[in-house]
This record gives structure tokens, sequence and C-alpha cells, in this order.
């Protein structure tokens, strides 16, 4: 474990589903409603590091965590990085956008396009893990 990686010393969100290669968690931004990460559970910094079945294995969490986040708020495009600049540990950003959110259609970490209010889904924490449960048998 890295000293100083968030990933290593903690959940890095609200968990939402986790088997013995990853986790995924559903992060607190009230701008980004649904946006979810999906975190290696090992602290190892490339794809590429992992053995092939361990990649695809990912690949598919990340692919099934998108699909979901379809199904379940119908955004108008979901946003898939993985950049790790400032965290160098594995990790998928999965974003649900909407052509209403701050900052659409520039990336989330651009600047502010629009104010807009804060989104919140009730039961949204339940309904992604009953999904994901359901879909990650």
């Amino acid at each position: 474990m890295s000293n100083a990686c968030v990933f290593c010393d903690s959940v890095g969100g609200e968990l939402l589903w986790q088997n013995d290669l990853c986790r995924i968690v559903l992060v607190d931004d009230p701008n980004y409603v649904g946006f979810c990460r999906v975190i290696l559970n090992e602290h190892i910094k490339e794809m590429t590091d992992l053995s092939e079945v361990d990649r695809l294995s990912i690949m598919q969490i990340t692919f099934t965590v998108e699909q979901v986040l379809r199904d379940v708020l119908q955004p108008t495009k979901i946003n898939l990085a993985s950049l790790g600049n400032k965290t160098p540990h594995i990790h998928w950003h999965v974003i649900p956008r909407f052509e209403n959110d701050v900052h659409f259609p520039e990336a989330i970490w651009s600047s502010v396009v629009r104010q807009t209010n804060k989104q919140n889904i009730d039961g949204l924490l339940d309904i992604l893990k009953a999904k994901l449960a359901e879909a990650l048998i």
C-alpha cells in the first residue's frame, strides 16, 4: 500500500459493489448525480501492469457500470476517463452527463459553462446497488 494514495487509504466514495479485483463507488459530487468510480483494490498504476484477465475484467465491470447508469439515469452522454496523474492508482471515472450540467458540453474539469440546480435522485444509492448486484452476478 502507498502512504499517499487516497484509494489505498480509503474506499474512495460510497461503496456500491466490490469483488476481489475492484470496487465501485458513488462519488459525492452534487453537480454530477450518478458519478461512479471503478477502483482497483491493489495499488497498481497502469492497466498494462495487470494480467490480461484482470484488464478485461475491470473493463467489463466499467462497461457494466456505464450500462446501469444509462438504464437508470438516461443521461445525454456517459464520459469514461482514466487519468491518474494525481492519483496513480488504476481507477475509472464513469460520469453521466446531462445537457444542463454545469460544464456540458465541456469536460467536467473545465470552466463552468452555466449555473444549474443540484440534482438529487431519491434512493439512487439503493437503486444502483441493486442494479449492479444484479448485473455483476
